[in-house]
């Protein structure tokens, strides 16, 4: 298949997994068997771009052009490509684990919630494959419309509110802010074009470069800055598959990753350095970084804790692009990777100790761990992975970050990510020591296992192994990426 080809099949197989649903809701085995086979060959398709493309930028596959400086045009570059590997490779396994969650729990309307999941996983693929911020920018909008249903799901009023919230606050960044800095960009350069090195420069100077920045950054709401962040825990409503993958992978994850590419594409990285535009963000991201850990100390909801943590990790994706720099970039990058891989495992094991012993606050899951090993085993590497600890992958992108931070002698960054680490210590292990080390009187030794079904434990033990894997992997990774940074323009294999 050639590279063209399969960026088209990624987004329309999904698609047409999505209107298989529909057609199918009456056979479920056959309507899961056929959304399966569907994410194995959209992850298929990734890999035979990957094995065609490397880590190159090809040219635009222009599908129609609004106007001049206006197409609807897709192509593949290494940020990109990384991003759809995550998403389609993750919708495998979330695809198991949906079924058994929804199955388990008895939940409702199988068949239109799989649809709307395939269609975010289309959209996804089309932002990730995105040749111009106008095709971003509408795949970015058809994301969060597609994901509404899913988080209002269960239809009662907390999750009709939830999914209002998450609505509101999506739709308004991104167009009462994102769409004004799309459209401020094009008129001054007369191109959406993501381009090596970036497209602003001899357009604008001084201040506006700030204001610009702040317009994307504010507006690029998936991105979870505070204060635009509260759409993320009022999105716990939803089923958690939706918060594994949509809220831990998809949805989250186009927002940093959007912050990257207008970053690295839109400004350009030296251009931030030069203007020292991106410092005011910096800072931002710092304040998000310890604020939202701190609060998610407070909560005893486990899915509101594992929210909270993601917006404090998020802000580390955003504080590599804001410091300007190759590691800092390359940080960004990987971590989109690694906090994925974590806290994708972290979610479905709150899952399946609500499928299991239907438990959603902390409080109450003393002593679980020893009648859920495998569930409370998968958390611990999660965490660990979350915390960046050795030898799982987030330790990398850490350390990625810190050396981005020491390049630019921002040693308050690097006390920031170090203090970071010690909440996601405090927040997270706690709650595996309270599961297998303080005793609960109801769980008797030697309790028979309250694991639930296979397919709910067994995926975020796969991811959980994942978390190790790219531990040894995140050398190729960086490598896959250093295109991003490098002096001279990106082609195939350089």
């Amino acid at each position: 298949m050639d590279t063209n080809t399969a960026i088209l099949a990624c987004m329309l197989i999904p698609a047409l997994a999505a209107i298989g649903n529909l057609v199918l809701r009456d056979s479920p085995n056959l309507r899961d068997g056929m959304t399966l086979v569907a994410a194995i060959l959209t992850f298929g398709s990734v890999l035979n771009i990957l094995y065609n493309e490397g880590n190159g930028t090809t040219e635009p596959l222009v599908l129609f052009s609004v106007m001049p400086g206006l197409d609807l045009a897709f192509n593949v570059e290494p940020l990109g490509l990384l991003f759809a590997i995550v998403a389609s490779g993750l919708w495998i396994v979330t695809h198991l684990y949906g079924v058994g969650y929804m199955r388990g729990n008895n939940e409702d309307n199988h068949a239109r919630f799989f649809c709307f999941f395939s269609v975010a996983i289309s959209t996804t693929m089309g932002i990730a494959f995105s040749a111009n911020m106008f095709t971003l920018f509408l795949f970015y909008e058809a994301l969060t419309l597609s994901t509404f249903p899913l988080v209002a799901h269960k239809g009662t009023p907390e999750a009709t509110a939830g999914a209002r919230t998450y609505l509101g606050i999506l739709i308004g960044t991104s167009i009462g802010l994102q769409l004004v800095a799309v459209i401020w960009t094009w008129t001054i350069t007369g191109t959406l074009d993501f381009t090596k090195g970036g497209i602003l420069e001899g357009h604008i100077a001084g201040p506006m470069v700030a204001v610009l920045l702040a317009l994307y950054a504010f507006g690029v709401g998936k991105a979870a800055l505070m204060p635009f962040h509260r759409w993320l825990p009022a999105a716990m409503v939803a089923p958690t598959p939706v918060s594994a993958l949509l809220h831990a992978v998809a949805v989250v994850k186009a927002g940093v990753f959007t912050m990257l590419k207008v970053g690295i594409y839109i400004f350009g990285i030296d251009f931030l350095a030069e203007t020292g535009a991106s410092e005011w963000l910096m800072w931002l991201a710092a304040f998000s970084i310890v604020a939202a850990s701190i609060v998610a100390m407070t909560k005893d909801n486990l899915k509101a804790r594992l929210a909270y943590s993601t917006v404090s990790q998020l802000s580390y994706i955003t504080l590599g692009m804001a410091l300007a720099t190759s590691m800092g970039v390359l940080g960004g990058g990987m971590h989109i990777a690694m906090h994925a891989m974590g806290k994708i495992t972290l979610f479905m094991c709150a899952g399946s100790i609500y499928v299991a012993v239907h438990k959603t606050e902390i409080s109450q899951m003393t002593g679980l761990g020893r009648v859920m090993p495998i569930t409370f085993g998968a958390f611990l590497i999660g965490a660990l992975s979350i915390i960046g600890l050795p030898p799982l992958g987030g330790s990398w992108s850490k350390w990625l970050l810190v050396m981005g931070a020491a390049d630019t002698g921002q040693w308050v960054m690097i006390v920031v990510l170090m203090v970071s680490s010690l909440l996601n210590v405090a927040y997270l292990l706690s709650i595996v020591g309270r599961g297998f080390f303080l005793p609960n009187p109801e769980i008797a030794a030697g309790a028979k296992s309250a694991e639930a079904g296979v397919l709910v434990w067994l995926p975020p033990a796969l991811t959980a192994f994942g978390c190790l894997v790219l531990f040894f992997y995140a050398g190729d990774i960086q490598t896959f990426l250093m295109p991003l940074v490098a002096e001279t323009g990106v082609s195939n294999g350089q």
